[in-house]
């Protein structure tokens, strides 16, 4: 079980490096690990021996899928007339596509991009499919890097998918040609969209747009609104396609199964109709997985994978429900998809069943013989309650750092949606769904989505309940390493001493995981300067609205406001002064001569001369390399502390510096 956990930690490693380790290194210790291992095979070094093999291998994967699937990152924009060919359409709305494209050329004189893969958004009308071909007049610009240090990097995700660059068509959108021979994705892309036209016939607002999350995946209609409701009751993850999803899909897949043969009299007498049903079972959950998203969807393709490992064990008569399938599901996706290992989709989904599996392993009291449906309702509820508190609990680290957001009531919310989810709105997808081909899915999606609002009706009521009861704590990546940690102690013993180590875990986050705020903050590709204030922050330059203050605002859980007291401005610079320090925000390079050397900090976003001797400076070239600055004044060394959102640009995933 701790082979998932040391690749992890090996992925971590060569992530967190200040340089590209070099490739014949790797390859060198990778090949005489397994003579090591081998040499070790009759020893008690031997699970040592494994978890070191592992620890290289998680090491060498990143490299090694970057080598397959990376690309090289845009550096600059780029603008001209380019015909490109659909590889993916993330999403679709009555407004605008978001698809990801290949085979980015030139149609006139314009400068050629040596990218594999773009991300544009396109106009809605018409309808792409991957393998279309498209042209248009784009603007490409360079992935952004991330907008807090620690925060979700968007370039790093983007290079080990290959994709080198966002953009929009702007003008002289075309279809060039549509795509002929036939190709699976398509085709899974064609089968969504029109479940989802289905869906938006008969369901309308939320309703419909969660309808299409919970059948198909796509998230892209849901509203800011429902999505803080859902967030704030702890009910997010209904929406997106995981675990409860493929299981209910699946296991009614598999009892609607049985439930046929068994209304054919002796048939069981020479076939086996659990297996037949376990085959069906996952051929639903197969299914489900591609209209979910493929292999990009990573809870429900782990999901998928756990699916099979327990219908696998049916057809053979063995245990389903295992640690060690767990772990056998976790790594094939690292082995697959390894930088999923850096997503919360991965984190929160492997966490939740970890946690899961190991209550149901340990021991406890044998449950009671039957006492009526009062009892069982009671017992029903009781599961459901601590299903959600354990899922809960064991996600709650990564849903604090990822998302800043916590449900106090989570499990409330639980107890009083999964009924529905369980009973009302997934049989009656699954019910839709069979049908569409026959165009009689109207009665079956207008069931399903009057379970989803009455979903959202008690997700309104929870988030109510919970209004002044939020919070959250800043926490460090440091505090990821704990968590995993104890993750791991968790899952490697099988009896009541695995709580230890989630217990460990709490302690030493509390000692070493919290974060502060900061007392500035600097925005490389904007002019925002946000200074803090007791505890509120306001803006000395730069706007409000803007990406990069909005996140800030949404990640310390403050509004960041228009402007501050604390600072004067005037053509040339905007001064801040304070009672420990004192900061210069240059706007114009005339105010050099007078505020070099008179400051703690001098901030310009244009180059600033040797010449210049000031305590501390960020200046153009800082802001390049390193992307947002954060800042904490320390007292003690009468300075500023200093993180970046880069750390180095050394790296093949980052952009590098014009």
């Amino acid at each position: 079980m701790l082979l998932p956990f040391a690749m992890i930690l090996g992925m971590i490693i060569y992530a967190q490096l200040p340089f590209e380790p070099h490739g014949m290194a790797l390859a060198a210790v990778a090949v005489a690990l397994p003579f090591l291992t081998l040499a070790l095979w009759h020893t008690p070094r031997l699970p040592l021996a494994s978890l070191i093999m592992a620890f290289w291998a998680g090491l060498c994967l990143l490299p090694l899928h970057g080598a397959a699937f990376g690309t090289n990152m845009l550096a600059r924009p780029a603008y001209g007339s380019f015909q490109a060919t659909v590889d993916e359409v993330i999403s679709a709305t009555p407004d605008r596509q978001r698809v990801v494209i290949s085979h980015v050329t030139p149609t006139a004189d314009d400068r050629p991009v040596s990218i594999n893969k773009a991300r544009i958004v396109i106009p809605a009308d018409p309808p792409l499919e991957p393998g279309d071909v498209l042209s248009g007049k784009m603007r490409l610009i360079p992935v952004p890097g991330p907008i807090l240090p620690g925060s979700h990097d968007g370039q790093f995700h983007s290079y080990f998918s290959g994709i080198g660059a966002y953009g929009t068509i702007t003008s002289e959108f075309a279809l060039v040609s549509r795509a002929t021979h036939f190709d699976l994705t398509r085709f899974v892309e064609g089968t969504r969209s029109s479940i989802g036209r289905r869906i938006d016939a008969v369901l309308e607002g939320s309703s419909a747009a969660i309808g299409r999350a919970m059948v198909m995946g796509d998230q892209s209609a849901i509203t800011d609104e429902t999505r803080e409701v859902m967030a704030a009751s702890g009910l997010a993850h209904i929406y997106s396609i995981s675990g409860l999803h493929l299981s209910i899909v699946a296991g009614g897949m598999f009892w609607l199964v049985r439930l046929l043969f068994a209304t054919l009299p002796g048939v069981d007498k020479f076939l086996s109709v659990k297996k037949i049903a376990a085959v069906f079972g996952l051929a639903a959950a197969a299914g489900y997985m591609l209209l979910a998203g493929g292999l990009a969807n990573v809870p429900a393709l782990r999901s998928a994978i756990m699916l099979a490992l327990i219908f696998g064990a049916v057809l053979v008569g063995r245990r389903a429900l295992t640690m060690r399938n767990v772990a056998i599901a976790a790594l094939i996706i690292i082995v697959i998809d390894p930088s999923s290992v850096f997503r919360p989709s991965f984190q929160l989904s492997f966490a939740a069943v970890v946690a899961l599996i190991g209550t149901y392993e340990m021991q406890r009291k044998a449950p009671d013989k039957d006492r009526g449906w009062p009892f069982q309702l009671a017992i029903t509820v009781w599961t459901a309650a601590m299903t959600s508190f354990i899922a809960g609990t064991a996600t709650l680290l990564f849903s604090a750092y990822h998302f800043q957001q916590t449900a106090p009531l989570g499990v409330v919310g639980n107890v009083l949606v999964l009924p529905v989810v369980s009973l009302v709105i997934m049989p009656f997808a699954l019910l839709s769904v069979l049908a569409m081909p026959f165009s009689l899915e109207a009665p079956f999606v207008a069931i399903m989505g009057w379970g989803i609002d009455r979903m959202v009706d008690a997700a309104e009521l929870v988030a109510g309940w919970s209004e002044g009861l939020t919070g959250n704590p800043l926490l460090t990546s440091v505090a990821l390493v704990l968590g995993l940690a104890g993750l791991g102690w968790f899952a490697f013993l099988n009896n009541w001493w695995r709580l230890l180590g989630p217990a460990a875990a709490v302690l030493l986050i509390m000692l070493f995981g919290m974060d502060q705020r900061p007392d500035l903050l600097v925005a490389d590709s904007t002019q925002a300067v946000a200074i803090r204030s007791g505890d509120s922050m306001g803006l000395v330059t730069g706007r409000t609205g803007s990406f990069a203050v909005d996140v800030w605002s949404e990640h310390y859980q403050s509004e960041i406001e228009a402007n501050t007291k604390q600072s004067r401005c005037d053509s040339l610079a905007c001064i801040v002064q304070t009672d420990r320090f004192s900061v210069s925000i240059i706007k114009n390079a005339s105010a050099l001569a007078e505020d070099c050397g008179r400051h703690d900090l001098l901030i310009a976003r244009i180059r600033v001369p040797q010449t210049c001797h000031n305590k501390q400076i960020i200046d153009a070239d800082d802001l390049r390399e390193g992307g947002v600055h954060w800042l904490v004044w320390n007292e003690a060394a009468a300075r500023f502390d200093i993180r970046t959102a880069i750390p180095n640009v050394t790296r093949p995933w980052r952009v590098a510096p014009r």
